[in-house]
């Protein structure tokens, strides 16, 4: 009877569950809250800068 691939699957089901787990994650940048909500109101401004444009373009 073949029952060896229990531990097999049991191994891929866990690699699958780590690597979800760490999709998630933010990596750690070092910076303080204040900084990275800063960093990221720049970076959001930006992308809100180029989407107008790139909306007025086609008129």
């Amino acid at each position: 009877m073949p029952r060896g691939n229990q531990r097999e699957l049991a191994h891929q089901k866990n690699m699958k569950k780590q690597s979800d787990s760490v999709k998630g994650q933010r990596r750690d940048d070092g910076l303080s809250a204040a900084a990275r909500k800063q960093r990221d109101s720049e970076i959001m401004q930006q992308k809100q800068k180029q989407a107008n444009e790139k909306k007025e373009e086609p008129k």
